[in-house]
Formats: C-alpha cells, sequence, structure tokens
C-alpha cells in the first residue's frame, strides 16, 4: 500500500512531466512562428538571378548569401549580399529590380542604412 509520502513523490513527478510536456509543445510551436526574416524561404531561378545581378551591382560587388521574397518599405526582393570588406547588408528591390534601400543585416549587426538608386549609402561619405 503507497504511504503518504510515495504519493506525494508521484504527484510531483506527474506535474513535472506535464510541465515539461506543456514548455516542450510550446518550444516546438514557437520554433518557425517569429515572423522574422528567416522564416522566409530563398527563392531560386531566372528572377532571383536577376536580383542577385542587381544588388551585386548595386553593392560594388562581393557575394550574394541568399535571396527572398519581400514586402518591406515597397520592395518584392531581398538579396543579402557580403560586401568585399567582409560587411552584410540586405539589398530591397521593387519588382523591376529597383534599388529601393540598402540596410544593414540586423542579424550580423551591421548598421548601414538608407540609399539611393546609386546604391550609395545614405551615411558613407566621400
Amino acid at each position: 500500500m503507497p504511504t503518504r509520502k510515495n504519493k506525494l513523490f508521484i504527484g510531483a513527478a506527474g506535474v513535472a512531466l506535464a510541465a515539461g510536456i506543456a514548455g516542450g509543445g510550446v518550444a516546438i510551436a514557437g520554433a518557425g512562428a517569429s515572423g522574422g526574416e528567416d522564416d522566409a524561404p530563398s527563392v531560386t531561378g531566372a528572377d532571383a538571378d536577376q536580383a542577385t545581378t542587381a544588388a551585386l551591382t548595386a553593392t560594388g560587388g562581393g557575394k550574394a548569401n541568399s535571396v527572398e521574397r519581400d514586402s518591406e518599405d515597397g520592395a518584392v526582393w531581398e538579396v543579402e549580399v557580403t560586401k568585399a570588406d567582409g560587411t552584410t547588408v540586405d539589398v530591397r528591390l521593387d519588382g523591376s529590380y529597383g534599388v529601393v534601400v540598402i540596410e544593414g543585416d540586423s542579424e550580423s549587426g551591421d548598421t548601414e542604412s538608407g540609399s539611393d538608386d546609386t546604391g550609395d549609402s545614405a551615411g558613407d561619405e566621400d
């Protein structure tokens, strides 16, 4: 016959197990629901190639890390580019592959912001 101490232990173990399962479920459910930039899948194909070419032209070269569809700031495309100096920027392009804005990639900690259609950052000095 279970003693009071055993019942208390079994009850506490049950509560701990339920809390662990509930916490794990929340963690799994929240894994892709942040709504952040990382949720967008990379795009490939001829249109993505045109977006990449436009972004690399705007940044003066570098390496395109990813191409995504976008809806921020009136943009249709977002191309993440690592420039020759090692900084990473997000180049947002409109439907005609014109530059909407070039901004520092928030995930990498770069802080470049704004540009005109020449691809020059608003904060750069010559």
